[in-house]
């Protein structure tokens, strides 16, 4: 109990913090991000003539090199990965002097299959089969590509999945030109869709002076060039990844004293380390030059995670998910209590035995006393479950969502499923109040790389319909909540995982009354949704350069809404059917949140600001309950809820039980396990039946069993 109390005042002290304060963040993002090479690590002497273009596979193990006058690829073995201070020359090499001598680059397909070569000798591109991935030696000729088109290339990159070419020309002024392809890494019909040439008063021509070399970051924010002005790597930003719409000139570094003639450029995986070569007639024992970087990719500036989509994406997903998780969690218990006064007519609650048991020590405590406190009518701290009138019920629910993307946010779809269980009663004095337990999972995709971000979650809320008079009710709740997230942040070719966990205290209070006529009923209704999030600290793991560190973040909640119901009743000889109309409009007045984070491997912090969903939505929901005789009540309901830029549509169904004296229900939580049994009482036999969920597993454990047994 003392654990639940200090949380609740830390909760309450920032709820003032947030909605006194937050409310006047302006909508800016504010980073600091000034990246830099540490120095040269290794270099490595090629002894085949001319190196000019560098790749390497995807773990870093293998590396390939090509070569004016050289004839031939090379391929050479990494002891240690993306670490050619051990580098050996194998004996793999493809030999492609019958179509193009002079090979200045060299490019791979994403799972080695695939070579390609930029020919300068007859400016062409030349793409080979490999029938052993990233083995060299089994290369074969398929295509020439480019040739008679006009073009100088010197050398050429693919984004991630390989659905864009980009050819860096040195023909006129110079430009980087961007084709799409109608199928990854088929050049057959490449389509010129657009190409950067420099600014108006800096070309590409004057920027490198001799066109070299190219690459992208693994996320494709980043571009590089090489050339033979200053002996600069140059660094450009694109607003959009792999998309030469809007490109920026970010700076220089140079390599003056550390290569005489740069050519070729590669990173490693993480981006912590640059690799260039050095064309100067292979009289330098520097041939290859290994660089460190402090963050990944940042030769000048680091990666800005807040002017990337998907890494934007994935932080308001998380605070749309804290948001959303209050919302589908009072949904079902609003639901319970607008179900049994639309039905309190008809609906004879008869005894249930209901027990909870935790072995959570927090849990435990709202057990053993806030629950009997809770249910007790004369403020007793005594509750006899045996003579106690409960229902017991149940809701599951499964939701579709899709936001779209935005200036600075990718795409999200959104997929939640969840299992409420509760237990209810009505008092002498007419007040219902019960208690629920829900268990959810929401599984977000962001973008189109793979990002993603899967939280599961569980819910423990206390609940209370109050009567105002004949159809005139007030109906409040408080819960807590406890979520548990697994994070991808996916460029393509490189990804980082993250686990964080979080806390989330809500309430709800919603006001109806109800006017009748014939059997016509029609309930205009007033809600206040309201609540905190706090979400922890972690690290991600996986990507060294480009791993981020999150600060704590908090996320308030607070929602209005007005909308209305419409139902109308049917009775038949097996029960009643009550279809109904639901109308809501509910507006988010939520304070925005920040998130802070920074670059793992240099420190170099960044914050994302004024993290907020749509403010105006409109829910709107059709559905029907079946009452039968024999104690089954059938609720189901599908509703739309729609914003400016996401919608979102979930299917409810839900189940209530009027059980007898001689059965009798058990939840019981422990650790992350959860388990819900029934015993049934017969004349000469018992009936037991459990079941458990692990609600926290990547891969749930599910389980029930049945066991009969004879009563003596």
């Amino acid at each position: 109990m003392r654990q639940l109390l200090l949380f609740m005042i830390l909760v309450l002290k920032k709820i003032f913090t947030i909605f006194g304060i937050s409310l006047f963040v302006l909508n800016f993002f504010n980073s600091v991000a000034l990246g830099a090479v540490s120095g040269v690590v290794d270099n490595f002497q090629v002894t085949q003539r001319i190196p000019t273009g560098i790749v390497f596979n995807p773990d870093g193990t293998k590396m390939f090199i090509s070569g004016m006058s050289q004839n031939k690829v090379y391929e050479f073995d990494l002891t240690t990965a993306f670490d050619i201070s051990e580098a050996t020359r194998n004996s793999n090499e493809c030999n492609h002097q019958p179509k193009d001598e002079d090979v200045v680059d060299l490019r791979l397909n994403s799972d080695g299959t695939k070579l390609f070569l930029v020919g300068s000798e007859n400016n062409i591109l030349l793409e080979y089969s490999l029938s052993t991935a990233y083995d060299v030696s089994t290369c074969s000729y398929e295509n020439t590509f480019f040739s008679g088109a006009g073009l100088d290339p010197r050398s050429m990159a693919f984004n991630t999945n390989g659905t864009k070419l980009f050819i860096y020309d040195q023909t006129g002024n110079y430009s980087v030109k961007q084709y799409s392809l109608n199928s990854a890494y088929n050049l057959s019909n490449a389509t010129l869709e657009k190409q950067y040439t420099g600014t108006a008063s800096e070309t590409l021509k004057e920027i490198e002076q001799f066109a070299q070399g190219m690459a992208f970051s693994a996320d494709g924010t980043k571009m590089y060039l090489t050339g033979d002005k200053e002996d600069n790597v140059v660094e450009f930003s694109l607003s959009t990844p792999f998309d030469l719409s809007d490109v920026t000139k970010e700076g220089g570094y140079s390599v003056a004293g550390e290569i005489a003639k740069m050519s070729g450029i590669a990173f490693s995986a993480d981006g912590l380390k640059m690799f260039i070569t050095d064309f100067s007639n292979g009289a330098s024992d520097k041939d290859v030059t290994e660089f460190d970087l402090t963050c990944g990719f940042g030769v000048v500036k680091c990666i800005d995670p807040t002017s990337n989509k998907d890494d934007v994406a994935s932080v308001e997903s998380q605070s749309e998910g804290a948001k959303k998780l209050i919302q589908h969690t009072t949904y079902p218990v609003l639901n319970r209590m607008e179900w049994l006064r639309r039905n309190s007519g008809r609906v004879n609650l008869t005894n249930q035995n209901i027990k909870f048991q935790f072995n959570n020590e927090m849990l435990n405590a709202l057990s053993s006393s806030l629950i009997p406190i809770y249910f007790s009518n004369d403020n007793s701290n005594e509750l006899n479950y045996q003579n106690s009138n409960w229902s017991f019920w149940s809701e599951g629910t499964i939701s579709i969502g899709l936001t779209g993307d935005s200036e600075s946010s990718s795409s999200k779809s959104i997929n939640t499923s969840a299992i409420t269980l509760g237990a209810d009663k009505k008092g002498e004095d007419n007040i219902m109040r019960g208690i629920a337990l829900r268990f959810g999972t929401d599984d977000v995709d962001v973008g189109d790389l793979g990002s993603a971000l899967d939280m599961s979650s569980f819910g423990l809320t206390f609940y209370e319909s109050r009567p105002r008079g004949e159809r005139r009710f007030v109906d409040h709740l408080i819960g807590l909540s406890f979520i548990n997230s697994d994070l991808i942040n996916n460029s393509g070719s490189a990804s980082t995982n993250g686990e964080r966990y979080g806390e989330q205290l809500y309430g709800s209070l919603s006001l109806r009354d109800t006017f009748s006529k014939n059997r016509l009923n029609f309930t205009p209704k007033l809600k206040i949704n309201y609540g905190i999030t706090h979400l922890g600290a972690y690290t991600e793991t996986g990507s060294s350069g480009l791993n981020l560190e999150y600060k704590d973040q908090y996320i308030g909640n607070f929602t209005s809404s007005l909308g209305t119901s419409l139902d109308n009743t049917y009775d038949f000889e097996a029960g009643s059917f009550v279809p109904y109309f639901d109308f809501e409009y509910y507006a988010d007045m939520s304070p925005a949140s920040k998130q802070i984070f920074s670059y793992e491997s240099n420190g170099e912090s960044f914050t994302l600001e004024n993290i907020q969903n749509s403010t105006h939505n409109f829910m709107s929901g059709v559905g029907f309950d079946f009452i039968s005789e024999n104690g089954l009540t059938l609720m189901t309901k599908y509703t739309r809820n729609q914003s400016q830029n996401n919608k979102n549509d979930s299917f409810i169904i839900a189940m209530d039980y009027r059980g007898s004296q001689r059965s009798s229900y058990a939840m019981s939580l422990e650790d992350t396990s959860a388990e819900l049994s029934h015993n049934r009482k017969f004349k000469s036999f018992n009936l037991d039946i459990d079941s458990h969920y692990d609600f926290f597993k990547d891969d749930p454990e599910y389980g029930i069993y049945i066991q009969v047994s004879n009563i003596n």
